[in-house]
């Protein structure tokens, strides 16, 4: 048995409240990013617990995470100033083209429905590129373990939606934190086991979850973590 494995066990359990078996909703909000064809419908649920129901294509996630382990939300934006720069010097190209143009020969007189068709053509793939790739996240990550544990990408507007709400699980963040457990080796087990939780669930990869869990153990108190590992090896 690994040192993080007996630091797992040796956590005390904490039951999650099932999503559908909440005594109190503080707040919700459902987002929608029509592009990528993704859905997220958020509640913060019981003071300390944020239930995610998340829907990408194919791929339904549902579960509830404890804001005792969860940092405060980040959000960031993404605008892709190339996309937007090409869309607006094709819209001045055809704008000059209208109010300049000259007498146009025989040979673009026949062709001009074919050029005319490929350059509107050219500038709606332009400016659904500008607004795909201009994006507006909202992400969470865990306290101890920065494991990404929620993540939303949608277009401009996103955050217009979800701000208020997350400051409201900013607010319960802060809240939960003064429920952690007494000490930070106890603190940190508890998270060690939320993680395995939510690897179990399959919001966290085996990668991920390895790479938290090693983040974890080096945040582990060093006056504790040799008892620990002696501990393991006498198992």
């Amino acid at each position: 048995m690994h040192a993080a494995e007996h630091i797992l066990l040796e956590s005390d359990l904490r039951e999650v409240p099932d999503v559908r078996a909440a005594r109190k909703v503080h707040a919700r909000v459902a987002a929608r990013s029509r592009l990528r064809r993704r859905l997220v419908q958020l509640e913060i649920i019981d003071y300390y617990y944020l239930a995610v129901r998340s829907r990408s294509g194919s791929t339904h996630l549902e579960y509830v995470l404890d804001l005792r382990f969860i940092a405060a939300p980040r959000v960031s934006r993404h605008v892709s100033w190339r996309w937007i720069a090409a869309f607006l010097l094709l819209t001045s190209l055809a704008c000059a083209a209208v109010r300049f143009g000259t007498p146009a020969p025989a040979w673009w007189q026949r062709h001009s429905l074919g050029f005319s068709a490929a350059a509107i053509g050219a500038w709606a793939v332009v400016l659904l590129v500008a607004v795909y790739r201009t994006t507006e996240t909202v992400r969470l990550f865990s306290t101890g373990g920065a494991a990404e544990v929620l993540e939303f990408t949608g277009e401009l507007g996103t955050l217009r939606g979800l701000r208020r709400f997350m400051t409201k699980v900013a607010a319960h963040v802060q809240l939960a934190a003064a429920a952690r457990r007494g000490t930070r080796a106890e603190h940190l087990r508890d998270e060690m086991r939320e993680h395995a939780r939510l690897k179990e669930l399959g919001v966290l990869c085996g990668a991920e979850y390895e790479s938290a869990k090693s983040r974890i153990l080096g945040k582990y108190p060093a006056t504790v973590r040799p008892s620990a590992a002696r501990t393991s090896g006498e198992s």
